[in-house]
């Protein structure tokens, strides 16, 4: 999985999920060469989805069946 900022530029590859105790670790490469790991906790986790409003909700749940942008 790849995350892009705002200009479409690679932030981060992302080449493994994985649990560690109650946070979830992503674990890739950042700007396609420099290794990190990236944890998401609990507390963490409730932050995100208090900024989530209902559009934006059902919007992620969609997300993974809409079409990609052609290249």
């Amino acid at each position: 999985m790849k995350i892009y900022s705002a200009d479409k530029s690679e932030l981060m590859q992302v080449s493994k999920v994985e649990r560690q105790g109650s946070d979830l670790v992503l674990k890739g490469k950042v700007f396609g060469t420099m290794p990190m790991s990236a944890t998401l906790t609990p507390e963490n986790a409730r932050a995100f989805l208090k900024l989530l409003t209902p559009r934006t909700a059902l919007f992620l749940l969609t997300l993974p069946f809409r079409k990609g942008a052609k290249k």
